[in-house]
């Protein structure tokens, strides 16, 4: 019980825990999970996001603090914040590394052990959602991950496809890791669904369209809905700027709101 009792010290003050899902890589966690808490935090919500991709850290990039340390405080690690008013907070790889472009070789228990301690020695302080980016697949680190945080308030896990018939065969696998550990399935994400043009407003379907919505549909979990490929939140993630308040004449900005307003809605229908 002592030892159950320290591990949940550094999220006794999180309320919330979000898994980002997807059975493959390139269909644009770490973009929603980047703009879901950026969405968050515009609702007034504290949001910390920790970054597990391990052998591709692309938060810090996203946030433009690729270049911050992290330092040690009486509880642990001190996670780098993206503002001055510490509304968002983040613990990746990407901060440890000597150099941004050091490769990640490691075996299986070595990133164990990193996902334990990003779990048990990072100071997150009170957080409203605290956001983990996965890596794709169902592999050693997802189970590392599920396994470290199931002790705490781990609310479920939202998954990312795109609308091709490969995507959202991979994702269907991710559901069946969800059954088979227990996890509770928040929704899907339909990413780069349809690409908006800039000029006449006209939608062109490049990657098809539906897929994640059908999946929804036939796996019985809810739909959150489509997020458009976007000029506008690409440039905003390679500088590093704040897409939800630049960009709200976007046509993805709606999409984004929706979503996140619907993790809001279910967290306040659980809440006592």
């Amino acid at each position: 019980m002592e030892e159950a009792a320290e591990e949940r010290t550094n999220l006794s003050g999180v309320r919330h825990i979000l898994l980002v899902l997807s059975g493959k890589g390139g269909v644009g966690k770490s973009t929603i999970s980047t703009q879901l808490a950026l969405a968050l935090r515009h609702s007034g919500r504290r949001v910390g996001i920790m970054d597990v991709d391990l052998c591709g850290p692309s938060i810090p990039r996203m946030f433009r603090v690729q270049d911050s340390d992290v330092h040690q405080c009486d509880s642990g690690w001190v996670p780098v914040y993206v503002d001055q008013d510490k509304s968002i907070s983040l613990m990746s790889i990407g901060f440890l590394l000597e150099k941004p472009d050091d490769a990640v070789v490691w075996r299986g228990p070595k990133k164990n052990a990193l996902i334990k301690q990003f779990v048990t020695d990072v100071a997150w302080g009170d957080l409203d959602f605290l956001i983990v980016d996965t890596p794709p697949g169902t592999s050693d680190e997802h189970i590392s991950t599920v396994e470290a945080l199931r002790p705490h308030k781990l609310l479920g896990a939202v998954l990312v496809t795109t609308p091709q018939a490969v995507s959202v065969g991979d994702v269907r696998r991710e559901l069946t890791f969800c059954k088979k550990t227990g996890l509770r399935v928040l929704g899907i994400v339909e990413n780069m669904s349809g690409f908006v043009c800039p000029h006449c407003s006209e939608c062109t379907n490049i990657f098809s369209k539906g897929g994640g919505e059908e999946l929804a549909k036939h796996a019985g979990v809810p739909f959150l809905g489509c997020v458009p490929l976007d000029p506008q939140l690409s440039q905003s993630l390679e500088e590093g700027r704040d897409f939800i308040q630049d960009f709200p004449k976007s046509p993805a900005f709606p999409a984004l709101a929706c979503i996140a307003q619907q993790i809001l809605d279910g967290t306040s229908q659980q809440s006592p």
